[in-house]
Parts: C-alpha cells; sequence; structure tokens
C-alpha cells in the first residue's frame, strides 16, 4: 500500500468510497489536507499515476488543526487502509506537539478498530451526524 497527497483528479474516487458527490470529495481536497491510500503499482505503466480515476483507490484521510489539536475531518477505506491512514494525522501532530481527535461512526466500524489498533482512546458518545451515534477518539501528544 502507497499513501500519498490527494490531488482534485482523485475527487471520482473519494467520491465512489466515501457515498458522495465528486464536487463534494474536490472541495475538501482544497479545503484540507487530504492523503491517499492506493494499491503499490506494479511497474510496467510508467503513466499509472497520472489517471485520477484510479481504481486501486484504497481510502483517504482528511485533516486540519486547529487549537492544539488536529483534527480527522474524514477517513474512509478498507481496514488496514484506515489503520495505515490515520498515521498521517498522528505524524503531523507529533511534529507539532498536538493531540488528535476524531469522530468514528457507528456504522463504520472499521474507522473505530483503526483509531484503537493505532493507540487512540475512546472518550466516549460523539455528537450525532445524519442521526448516526459517534465515538469520540482522543490521542495525546
Amino acid at each position: 500500500m502507497r499513501v500519498r497527497d490527494a490531488v482534485e483528479a482523485d475527487a471520482d474516487a473519494m467520491a465512489a468510497i466515501a457515498d458522495a458527490p465528486p464536487d463534494v470529495m474536490r472541495n475538501l481536497v482544497h479545503d484540507r489536507t487530504v492523503r491517499i491510500a492506493e494499491e503499490e503499482a506494479d511497474g510496467t505503466d510508467p503513466n499509472q499515476d497520472a489517471d485520477g480515476d484510479d481504481p486501486n483507490l484504497l481510502g483517504f484521510v482528511s485533516f486540519d488543526a486547529d487549537d492544539g489539536t488536529v483534527h480527522v475531518t474524514q477517513l474512509e477505506g478498507t481496514p488496514d487502509a484506515c489503520e495505515q491512514l490515520l498515521a498521517e494525522p498522528v505524524r503531523f501532530a507529533d511534529r507539532e506537539n498536538m493531540a488528535v481527535e476524531l469522530l468514528a461512526p457507528d456504522d463504520e466500524p472499521q474507522v473505530g478498530d483503526a483509531a484503537e489498533a493505532v493507540g487512540f482512546t475512546s472518550m466516549g458518545s460523539g455528537p450525532r451526524f445524519k442521526g448516526t451515534p459517534t465515538v469520540r477518539y482522543r490521542m495525546e501528544d
């Protein structure tokens, strides 16, 4: 699995994973730090990374920071991708001496499982999003 910065051309593939409109994903790429997890390239096509319609996209994470905390704003993908992608905001937070927080929707167990696997602590119930309960996770500096 390879992790890289997201580009606008990734919006359609991100939208398919997140079940969201591509325009929303394009805005996400422009407004937040977004990292993509994709299958490792086999090395036979020198232009394979130039196509934004990547069927090998495994997941993505978006995050931003304010008031001493890095906030994971979205995490989508396979369980392994979610776990690996969480390393990105954690690494940023470590460099900046910040905590990291995320909200894991109850209907997306791979998010909470990934958070626990990389060392986040459950802080109890979070707010509801579109009627879905969430769990608040935090990792201190």
